[in-house]
């Protein structure tokens, strides 16, 4: 089969990952004469809201991108939903015949490559984070690890994010390339150090002049661990935390910061379209999580010039340097949790955000496209063959 030399599909298992991750992407392709199109579940399983994915649906439009709804299930034992979402990309690919397909997230992945095979399409498959890493459950381990060796074999490029999945991939996955990319990459020109609305923000926040204020931003899900923040704050002093997202653990925080007597001290900010100005404006970034590939609100908060309180755990120690951007701490400790916020309080905070925001060049948009087509042009050869 001939494809296409000037078509490309982008894929992923929800519109969110399009949203958040690959609308640079997409511009890069267009830049470089490709007619793009976008398969993913605009429908379920999203963290943007209705009306986000509403606007994007209307921006991809603007960009004359053509979108294709695929049911993809986000849970791997939803066998008969993802069997579906698998004849969709199979007839997709085969009606439209790409030069290749990117693709993303983990059922994104496989059944994007599976596909790929099938057809005869050349496939990159960007990991935002293998879920088997150092320290995650066995159950992890006996499904992922086994299911990636095997599709690796089908992968043209694979795109690691973080230095652990590197060096994991090079060993042990047979793809025909694995390449290292800095992240998704950070617009630095959206983040400065405008602060002059600082006094009214805190102010509405009701944040006391004499507090540290300490900003989190993420899905109230399990995996960001913001109740370790919670508990940390409540065995320290001066410490006040707003939290920045929504999910269905919001009133079980709730409730937790209401028993341990820190209500007054930790405030949910629900969904915000302004996050950027709440980083500019706090005094520290704070990510819990016990599972990241690098996180993109990390390299938010390191733009903005902001030290750090983050778990010790994967991409997270690509980003911050113990004791010069931040403190690190064990997820999965409130004492060690507690003891990075007594530290931070006590740090030079000026500096170490200096500091992070000098380093977090290296992960600058401009220095991910470079590389995105570089990546772009190897497959498209490896299409013409």
């Amino acid at each position: 089969m001939t494809k296409k030399k000037n078509k490309a599909l982008i894929l992923a298992s929800v519109a969110s990952m399009i949203d958040q991750f690959n609308l640079p992407n997409i511009s890069l392709l267009q830049t470089m004469g490709y007619q793009v199109d976008v398969a993913c579940n605009f429908k379920e399983g999203n963290t943007c809201s209705d009306e986000e994915i509403k606007l994007l649906r209307r921006r991809l439009h603007q960009m004359g991108v053509q979108c294709y709804q695929i049911d993809f299930a986000r849970n791997v034992t939803c066998l008969k939903q993802n069997m579906k979402a698998f004849w969709q990309v199979e007839r997709l690919l085969l009606n439209n015949e790409y030069a290749f397909l990117h693709c993303h997230s983990p059922i994104g992945g496989v059944i994007g490559r599976i596909a790929g095979k099938l057809t005869g399409t050349k496939v990159i498959y960007t990991a935002h984070g293998f879920h088997f890493y150092n320290g995650a459950p066995v159950k992890n381990w006996l499904i992922y690890y086994p299911i990636e060796k095997c599709l690796a074999h089908w992968t043209g490029i694979l795109i690691t994010i973080n230095q652990e999945d590197y060096t994991r991939a090079k060993a042990q996955l047979k793809a025909r390339k694995v390449v290292y990319v800095p992240g998704v990459g950070v617009d630095l020109t959206k983040y400065g150090s405008d602060t002059a609305e600082r006094a009214d923000l805190r102010k509405a926040l009701e944040i006391p002049d004499n507090m540290l204020w300490v900003l989190s931003v993420g899905e109230l899900i399990d995996r960001k661990n913001h109740e370790i923040l919670i508990r940390a704050v409540a065995c320290t002093q001066d410490i006040y935390l707003t939290i920045a997202g929504q999910g269905p653990l919001l009133d079980g925080l709730m409730r937790l910061s209401e028993k341990l007597g820190v209500s007054d001290r930790v405030r949910f900010l629900g969904f915000r379209t302004d996050v950027a100005k709440l980083c500019e404006n706090a005094d520290v970034f704070a990510i819990p999580s016990f599972q990241e590939g690098l996180s993109k609100a990390l390299m938010e908060g390191m733009s903005c010039a902001k030290p750090v309180i983050c778990s010790r755990i994967r991409g997270n120690t690509d980003l911050i340097e113990e004791g010069r951007g931040g403190f690190l701490f064990d997820p999965k400790s409130t004492e060690d949790a507690a003891n990075a916020l007594r530290q931070i309080r006590n740090a030079d905070l000026k500096s170490m955000g200096a500091y992070n925001r000098e380093k977090i060049r290296q992960y600058d948009l401009n220095v991910v496209m470079v590389q995105m087509t570089k990546i772009y042009d190897e497959i498209s050869i490896g299409a013409e063959e």
